[in-house]
């Protein structure tokens, strides 16, 4: 199963994995006319940039790097908090309440992709083969059973005891037209659910699984030359549900799906209502709803508790769709539908660090139907995901919601572009009626998840919708709809093909030829002048062009900073998009904001934000948490700990913020600053078991060994499954001499994560010192099935293998 990003908590930590969301677990990453007028377009925008370049701007006049009297401006508190959540899970009721009202939408719906996306393990619902059959690895094997209705994974691996895993949810049937899965999640002791790393490619009948994050070759299928541990998600680690603290898809696989931390039974806690997408999932709890139909003085006076999907917005109406068809980077926890999306996601600022999408929109690494975003018919017109599909069925739609036989169905289009509809093959250049004349063929072609890899078709509908280019698209790295069916012809003949067919194409729109050429730019004035454009209409082009410049030209508190780049940044933080406004102040903030005039207009911003404040703070202190964690991956931790007090300027309130700096703190050898940081993160939120194994960290750093024990023993007491709290715990046992509490403790860090290979490590080195090398060996082969390359574990298992082989196994 793909699995979506996360990248930050409750502040910005940008991805969730253990090693960024604690510390290191040791206490020691183009003829005519036309072309004239366009010329003068051009002509026009190079004046208007030339305008601002020399545009006096008074405010950057008079900064001289510093404040007026040598006093520190000082950046208004927050006036604003995100809203606190109004909505619960028992606000919902269930897909069959609705029935009861809406039998003809709920019979639609049940027989939809959605209404049979997941759910508990049935003949009705697997489609894999729980048979008993064998899927082999190299070094295990594993084996679907079933038996009286229950579902299992059996698995057996060599120098392991056999393991036996219940399937108790279904993810997926299959559905999806470019290749469809099946996956499979199972409730762990520490209250999560989590899928298992085998899953079930539909087209071509194979057990595959995704080795990102290990051999990072992709989705492959199963084989015998594969090991169980180039399973990214061996052991089970990605989670069910939006916690940061593990890898996860989000609540996208399920409906009202919440992981909370019950501190009285010291797990996580994870409800749902279904792992179908039920009607809730897109119009609201409806409880209330449910209640007050039943009240005619209610109903008279027009409160019916629920808003009708229809009356949205266009963007209002496609939120409805990201709240699971998108990336998105995570402002706070606790999102439910009924809440307002943009209070617990950014939808833009995935654009951030990995580049999802390319310039134009389409997917370079791994990403959704967000792509819409970069469209024409979005970003010129008011198409949203209900223009062509049906809400209910699935089924395909056209604009006035007449319903389609066929997802090729050119009236999805032509009833918007009506010109194109009397004679198509005048426009497709194709036989009428053959794959070649379709619309969706050449304007939104189904192509592979770059990140999947080739090995298994999972190919998703270009959403972006462009209009091919064929060398242009092959210099980007896509496959251009006409070589997807020509692969006999060169991009180059194609291109020719296309051009003597249609003469000068459509211009690129200049938001996205501005990202694409700033990628390539080397001066920062000129790259500013190209990608920071205020009156830029296309958003997610802006957007794109803004994260590459930020990228690429800006680092903390630059003495050389251009003033035109600091005025292009100012103008765009009046932007109307959330997003684009806080990537506009964060980059001022990065970049000159010590100096005394940016700070008085930082300031001004933050008190003209008016009802957006919350949001924006939040997105700005994402993406200066982007930063400060792109520093302390690159090792530069005291960068890190600048750009993190930089965000507490701007979410003073953000607990993951104070834990990541104390991080960073502790990394450079401040421990006590690292403590009082890591304190006030705790006082914060107390309810964060990371954070007390980072104080505790920073404790034995400082010598405070029974300071250390305690944190840790905290972390237990609000997860009593927390594998980095029982490896620290172990560690600071044994540097008191208490080996056996040490053993005891390691052994429970590697019960939690298997995958931990140090906690492996010194569980080893306990069970040598006391003589129990086969024991020791064990666990040291454990350890290098997750980490193979580690010379001092290689070491230490060849002297174990001398030492029994001399007569001194135990």
């Amino acid at each position: 199963m793909a699995r979506k990003r996360n990248r930050g908590g409750d502040a910005p930590i940008r991805r969730v994995s253990a090693k960024d969301t604690a510390a290191t677990p040791l206490p020691v990453r183009p003829g005519g006319g036309r072309r004239r007028l366009l010329a003068g377009v051009a002509a026009v925008a190079v004046v208007a940039a030339l305008l601002l370049a020399v545009r006096p701007w008074r405010w950057l006049a008079s900064d001289d790097g510093g404040d007026a009297g040598g006093a520190r401006v000082q950046l208004p508190l927050p006036a604003a908090r995100l809203a606190a959540a109004g909505t619960t899970p028992d606000d919902f009721v269930g897909a069959e309440a609705c029935a009861r009202c809406h039998r003809a939408e709920y019979d639609t719906w049940r027989r939809s992709t959605h209404g049979t996306a997941g759910g508990a393990p049935s003949r009705a619902m697997v489609i894999a083969a729980f048979d008993g059959s064998e899927i082999r690895f190299r070094d295990a094997v594993v084996i679907p059973t079933s038996a009286g209705g229950s579902y299992r994974f059996v698995v057996r691996q060599e120098g392991r005891g056999e393991r036996t895993y219940r399937v108790d949810g279904v993810i997926g049937k299959g559905h999806m037209q470019g290749g469809g899965t099946q996956g499979f999640v199972s409730r762990f002791p520490d209250g999560t659910y989590r899928f298992l790393p085998f899953d079930f490619h539909r087209e071509s009948g194979k057990w595959f699984c995704n080795t990102e994050g290990r051999s990072g070759r992709g989705w492959e299928p199963i084989t015998a030359t594969m090991a169980l541990a180039d399973c990214g998600d061996w052991p089970p680690a990605r989670v069910l549900g939006d916690e940061v603290r593990y890898t996860n898809c989000q609540s996208c696989h399920g409906s009202q799906i919440t992981v909370t931390l019950d501190t009285a039974a010291a797990r996580l806690r994870t409800r749902f209502t279904s792992l179908a997408i039920n009607c809730e999932s897109c119009h609201g709890p409806g409880r209330r709803h449910v209640q007050l139909v039943q009240d005619p003085t209610a109903v008279a006076a027009g409160d019916i508790g629920m808003a009708p999907l229809e009356t949205l917005s266009k963007d209002g109406s496609l939120g409805t769709c990201w709240s699971c068809h998108a990336l998105k980077d995570r402002l706070r926890g606790g999102y439910l539908a009924g809440e307002k999306l943009e209070d617990y996601y950014a939808i833009r600022t995935p654009q951030l660090g990995e580049h999802a999408h390319l310039a134009d929109g389409r997917v370079r690494t791994f990403a959704y139907q967000e792509g819409h975003l970069w469209s024409d018919c979005y970003v010129n017109g008011g198409m949203t995901c209900t223009s062509c599909h049906d809400p209910h069925s699935q089924g395909y739609r056209d604009v006035a919601g007449t319903p389609l036989a066929s997802r090729f169905d050119d009236r999805q289009c032509t009833s918007c572009h009506q010109a194109k509809a009397a004679a198509p093959q005048l426009h497709t250049r194709h036989a009428p009626a053959s794959d070649g004349s379709r619309c969706v063929s050449c304007h939104m072609p189904y192509l592979q998840e770059p990140q999947v890899g080739t090995a298994l078709r999972y190919a998703r509908s270009d959403h972006a919708i462009p209009i091919p280019r064929p060398q242009q698209d092959a210099a980007a790295g896509v496959t251009s709809a006409c070589r997807g069916c020509h692969i006999d012809r060169t991009e180059a003949a194609l291109d020719a093909q296309v051009r003597a067919w249609y003469g000068e194409l459509k211009p690129v729109a200049g938001g996205i030829v501005a990202a694409q050429r700033v990628a390539t730019m080397s001066d920062r004035r000129e790259a500013a002048a190209t990608a920071l454009r205020p009156g830029e209409r296309h958003t997610a082009a802006l957007f794109a062009g803004m994260a590459q410049f930020a990228e690429r030209f800006l680092a903390p508190d630059m003495p050389d900073v251009e003033r035109e780049v600091i005025a292009r940044l100012d103008s765009l933080a009046s932007h109307a998009d959330a997003d684009v406004r806080a990537l506009a102040l964060a980059s001022l903030h990065l970049a000159a904001g010590e100096r005394g005039a940016v700070r008085r207009r930082l300031a001004f911003h933050l008190r003209s934000l008016g009802g957006e404040e919350a949001r924006v703070r939040a997105r700005w202190s994402l993406v200066l948490g982007f930063f400060g964690d792109r520093a302390r991956s690159d090792g530069d931790v005291t960068t890190a700990a600048t750009i993190y007090r930089k965000a507490l300027e701007i979410e003073p309130d953000n607990p993951r913020t104070y834990q990541n700096l104390g991080v960073a703190l502790s990394q450079g050898g401040a421990f006590a600053e690292a403590v009082t940081s890591l304190r006030q993160s705790l006082s914060l939120d107390p309810q964060q078991p990371l954070a007390l194994v980072n104080l505790g960290i920073a404790l034995s750093s400082q010598g405070d060994k029974n300071g250390a024990i305690g944190a840790y023993r905290d972390a237990l007491r609000l997860n009593a499954h927390e594998p980095l709290a029982w490896f620290n715990l172990g560690n600071a046992y044994f540097e008191l001499g208490r080996q056996g509490e040490a053993e005891a403790a390691y052994a429970r860090a590697v019960e939690a994560d298997p995958s931990l290979p140090v906690a492996h490590f010194y569980l080893a080195r306990t069970l040598a010192n006391r003589g129990e090398l086969a024991r020791a060996l064990r666990e040291v082969e454990a350890g290098l099935e997750f980490a193979p390359g580690d010379a001092q574990a290689l070491e230490a298992r060849e002297k174990l293998r001398q030492l029994m082989a001399g007569g001194g196994a135990k």
